[in-house]
């Protein structure tokens, strides 16, 4: 099924071919390899993989996975070796990953020669190697050496123009994973063709970091529902506390929200609030309008959670990017709980949540079965939300519809 216009690994015929796959194991670890205890603490991307590493080997394709982990700058960090993903990724297909050694040498060709059909291979960190994020040409063609097809599964790193996400597909036919296909189709729909009424919730720290998306979405959706330390310039925008001047831009912006969205901009109308920004801090539930001078906003309150809640008990697509409050620290954490469990308790809707630690807070509360989609993607979540055309999409194939369209008589 083409994803957002693009094709995808059941578009082509793969059968026994050499495929080189960029998968998104950038998982989170813990310890390290001094103390010996270097582990992976959660391993749901490595899960999501599986079903496109499956649909490979059970067409009989020699399978080179590639992925980046954590930030080395071009350097080789002992914490950032991708092993433990090895071993984990062996134990999940219940068949050993061979070890394909750093990308930029000759071992990588000879483990693939030395494949059989239905085997898998795990390249060393990407970012290992200075040349991936400059997506230099050089080393986007060693990569593509390793395959006869190029499969991006990795919608968490397409909005990055690097070597192992654009480059190698400008050398060998390149298509969508089954994981990129559904993040495209689920993150799509909700755009272009969602059942109505549609609410998206948005938190975030600044105005300024979530501008795009909220512009973008408040002209798609029907309610926008507004949490996170944002919240407080638009309680100033809004007229319900003073206008603070060390933050007169965030308020200007939030204020143009207000006014040039044709969606419904919901605010809270009580927040739970403390006077430093610390674990251990005393939180005050207070009205929107009568907010201690000097306090910060640091979750929605009880009466916005409750009215939250009922905005989407009664919504049929719901999208949700960014915490109510912090939600780390359980004194913040009530507005972000009763959201979340408000959209798991509505089943008669689609639900797409995006974005890292939106992510991560179903995750933890353990609502992932309960949420039609939960995306693997932080920023490319965030700039897909934006209306932006993330790289690692568009350099992937058109789907043979899109270039009829087109006109394009020679488009693959």
């Amino acid at each position: 099924m083409p994803a957002a216009g693009k094709k995808t690994v059941e578009d082509i015929d793969l059968q026994n071919s050499r495929v080189l796959v960029r998968v998104d194991f950038n998982v989170p670890m813990s310890g390290s390899t001094t103390d010996g205890d270097l582990r992976i603490s959660d391993d749901s991307r490595i899960q999501a993989a599986l079903p496109t590493i499956e649909y490979l080997r059970d067409r009989g394709c020699r399978v080179m996975l590639c992925s980046h982990m954590g930030r080395p700058e071009g350097e080789v960090d002992p914490d950032l070796r991708l092993a433990p993903v090895r071993e984990r990724l062996s134990e999940l297909l219940g068949a050993e990953v061979k070890e394909g050694k750093g990308p930029a040498g000759k071992v990588p060709m000879l483990v693939m020669e030395s494949m059989e059909p239905g085997e898998v291979a795990l390249l060393e960190n990407l970012r290992f190697n200075k040349r991936e994020e400059r997506n230099d040409p050089g080393f986007a063609r060693k990569l593509a050496g390793l395959g006869d097809v190029y499969v991006n599964d990795a919608f968490g790193t397409a909005h990055r123009a690097h070597a192992s996400t654009v480059g190698v597909a400008e050398h060998m036919p390149a298509v969508a994973g089954l994981l990129m296909a559904r993040e495209l189709e689920m993150l799509g729909a909700c755009l272009e063709n969602p059942d109505k009424p549609v609410v998206a919730v948005i938190g975030g720290a600044k105005v300024s970091d979530k501008i795009a998306v909220l512009t973008h979405l408040a002209n798609k959706v029907d309610t926008v529902l507004v949490g996170g330390g944002m919240v407080a310039a638009f309680l100033a925008a809004s007229g319900h506390v003073d206008a603070d001047p060390d933050n007169y831009g965030e308020i200007e912006t939030a204020r143009s929200v207000l006014k040039d969205s044709s969606a419904q901009i919901v605010i809270p109308t009580d927040v739970v609030t403390a006077m430093k920004f610390s674990e251990d801090a005393k939180p005050t539930t207070a009205d929107a309008s009568e907010i201690p001078d000097g306090a910060l906003v640091l979750d929605i309150g009880p009466e916005s959670a409750a009215a939250y809640a009922g905005e989407l008990a009664g919504a049929k697509t719901i999208i949700w990017n960014g915490p109510m409050g912090v939600f780390e620290w359980p004194s913040f954490a009530a507005g972000t709980t009763a959201v979340a469990q408000a959209i798991a308790a509505n089943d008669d809707c689609v639900s797409v949540v995006g974005g890292g630690s939106t992510a991560e807070v179903v995750g933890t509360l353990g609502l992932r079965d309960r949420i039609t989609h939960v995306s693997t993607g932080g920023g490319a979540s965030l700039e897909f939300l934006e209306g932006k055309m993330l790289p690692g999409v568009a350099a992937l194939l058109d789907a043979p519809e899109v270039s009829e369209k087109a006109g394009d008589e020679t488009a693959p």
